[in-house]
């Protein structure tokens, strides 16, 4: 990819910015997307000069809504990608195998995949107008691996049972309380607040630092293999007319009606 036209990428003394460049889509991922983050921080990860790595979005309305459901209305799914496949999984992975700290920036909506994104990164500064929330089960949708059972590790399972289930945006300050974010800072102070996190850590053995991030997966790695089981599911899932009605009634900017679907 000898070029990115959904994101880009900037080093900036030892700290590697990714952006999700769609601020149009509220910086929504299609296949595109997802390749050229994948390939981002594998650079990221491959460069002497990266000691950190910071995610974040273009604008002030998003960090990341997601898949972006417009695309999955016109063709049926995300559109065109290298390999042919959607390759979300390899994101999540590169997320957590790249062995240097990873900051997520939010600086706006966090919703669905976006959320999961975040939830991922080892870090998370938040903006003070920065929300938060998942959008699957009102779109026939699901991340029932990392995106659920890692998030339950992180605020615990009642919390985010309720993330899951009531589908309700959660304020910066909600999540904060929650131990969903590690510090909210008002919006224009966002990327000096990332900077300074990110200097303090450039200080430190980069190889110590690989190894307790290792260290600390180990436990959730697991969600990985379930994650897999669970996207293949996903896809089965997709084709359904319950799926089509969630997919349908969000492009209609309707209440879908779930009421059919709700026998054994």
């Amino acid at each position: 990819m000898s070029e990115f036209t959904d994101i880009t990428y900037k080093v900036e003394d030892g700290l590697a910015w990714i952006t999700i460049n769609r601020p149009e889509r509220y910086n929504a991922f299609r296949a595109r997307t997802v390749d050229e983050l994948v390939t981002a921080f594998k650079r990221a990860w491959a460069g002497d000069e990266v000691g950190v790595v910071a995610l974040t979005g273009a604008g002030d309305k998003a960090f990341c809504a997601g898949g972006d459901q417009k695309q999955r209305m016109e063709t049926g799914d995300y559109g065109p990608s290298q390999s042919g496949l959607f390759e979300v999984d390899a994101l999540h992975r590169v997320i957590r195998d790249t062995p240097k700290p990873v900051i997520a920036a939010v600086n706006g909506l966090a919703i669905g995949g976006g959320h999961v994104l975040h939830v991922l990164c080892d870090l998370t500064i938040a903006a003070d107008t920065a929300q938060f929330g998942q959008n699957g089960p009102r779109v026939g949708s699901f991340d029932a691996g990392l995106g659920s059972g890692y998030l339950a590790r992180v605020v615990g399972e009642k919390r985010a049972r309720e993330i899951w289930f009531m589908l309700r945006r959660i304020s910066a300050q909600e999540a904060l309380e929650w131990g969903l974010v590690n510090k909210v800072v008002p919006a224009d102070q966002l990327r000096a607040e990332v900077r300074v996190w990110a200097d303090q850590m450039l200080q430190f053995s980069p190889t110590a630092l690989k190894v307790l991030k290792q260290s600390m997966n180990t436990d959730t790695e697991h969600f990985v293999s379930i994650g897999s089981m669970a996207y293949t599911t996903l896809k089965l899932f997709g084709e359904t007319p319950e799926a089509q009605e969630g997919i349908t009634s969000f492009n209609e900017k309707r209440r879908p009606d779930f009421s059919k679907y709700r026998g054994a």
